[in-house]
């Protein structure tokens, strides 16, 4: 190979491990890892941005999704691709060895979802407006794994950009030093916009519940149908009418989201109210009004009345020495002093 063309290539990952001290670790069940954390991350802020969760739910969502994800995504691989498992059942479980089908992730994932959001209280075209972008960013991560296997990249090219494939890995009927489309970092690119796309127009427009969620599906159809046709691994549907399987669930994906956002033209997320903002407006008006709490007027007032009283006192006290008087003080002065010294005195501090 040339040096321009080492110069001018991706190469791939010698190994499909990374290694930490003494750990080694599966890069493509860790980029997955990275994947799902960075989603969960996303989900619960757009909770607490919509007002309808907590943090607290997409952890405890995303546990549940994700597990069921996995699942689904390794069983569609499976029956989508059984020729190579037929005789191999043992590989079945083999997650790091590759092979999950993202439909297959989605539908298992979106379904449980729904339910664990439900038992937190959660409507679920909520929820699934808080997760149209975290599902592309975490596909957007977890797509890495394909480089670190070196697995389901696309037709050969030349373009400067073009993925360096080791002999192991390099399809039967290709020489040694051709380059390949990296279809993994087409998705993963189309994916990051798809998210940023998402935020934009989650902020500017405020879609109705669920409504984002369709557009998520129109948007990663259409990216994926295209990315779709360039890759030539060999799968046991590849071939449907022209079209390879997961080109007809992409289509089936927009066609759906696409239905779905017809029918529900016009909804608009509905506005709620801050009542805790409200509340504490509230609570800091009647203090203004009535300023029984302030620790300093506290004080004033009952320095003053002590004041008031020591000279009440000394007054009575001159009185009887002059003119030997010992009648008590009238009701209308001393009565009242008595009465604003107790109150002063006897109500606890703030």
């Amino acid at each position: 190979m040339s040096t321009v063309t080492l110069l001018a290539s991706i190469p791939s990952p010698s190994e499909n491990s990374i290694s930490i001290g003494p750990f080694s670790l599966n890069a493509y069940g860790l980029m997955i890892a990275i994947g799902v954390l960075a989603a969960i991350w996303l989900l619960g802020r757009q909770l607490v941005v919509k007002g309808v969760g907590t943090p607290d739910d997409a952890s405890s969502i995303g546990i549940w999704a994700v597990a069921a994800g996995i699942i689904g995504a390794r069983l569609y691989h499976v029956i989508t691709d059984w020729d190579r498992f037929s005789d191999n059942l043992e590989a079945i479980p083999k997650l790091w060895e590759g092979g999950l089908g993202i439909p297959g992730g989605l539908l298992a994932g979106v379904f449980v979802g729904i339910w664990q959001g439900k038992r937190r209280g959660i409507a679920p075209a909520e929820l699934l407006t808080c997760a149209a972008p975290a599902i592309p960013l975490a596909q957007a991560i977890g797509r890495w794994g394909n480089w670190f296997n070196q697995e389901l990249f696309g037709k050969p090219t030349d373009l400067p950009w073009g993925l360096e494939i080791d002999d192991a890995h390099t399809p039967a009927g290709y020489a040694s030093d051709t380059t390949f489309h990296p279809t993994f970092l087409y998705e993963s690119m189309w994916n990051l916009g798809l998210v940023g796309v998402l935020l934009w127009i989650d902020r500017r427009l405020r879609l109705g519940p669920g409504r984002l969620f369709a557009v998520y599906l129109i948007g990663y159809g259409i990216g994926r149908f295209w990315i779709e046709g360039l890759r030539i691994d060999a799968v046991q549907l590849d071939d449907v009418a022209g079209l390879r399987w997961n080109q007809w669930v992409a289509l089936a994906a927009i066609a759906g989201g696409g239905l779905y956002l017809i029918a529900t033209r016009g909804q608009k997320w509905p506005e709620r109210p801050a009542p805790d903002d409200s509340a504490d407006d509230d609570e800091l008006d009647e203090t203004d009004e009535h300023p029984v709490g302030n620790d300093v007027d506290d004080v004033d007032d009952v320095a003053a009345d002590e004041s008031d009283e020591d000279v009440v006192d000394t007054d009575a006290d001159a009185g009887d020495d002059v003119d030997g008087d010992d009648t008590a003080p009238g009701p209308d002065d001393d009565g009242e002093l008595v009465a604003d010294t107790s109150v002063a005195t006897d109500e606890p501090p703030d």
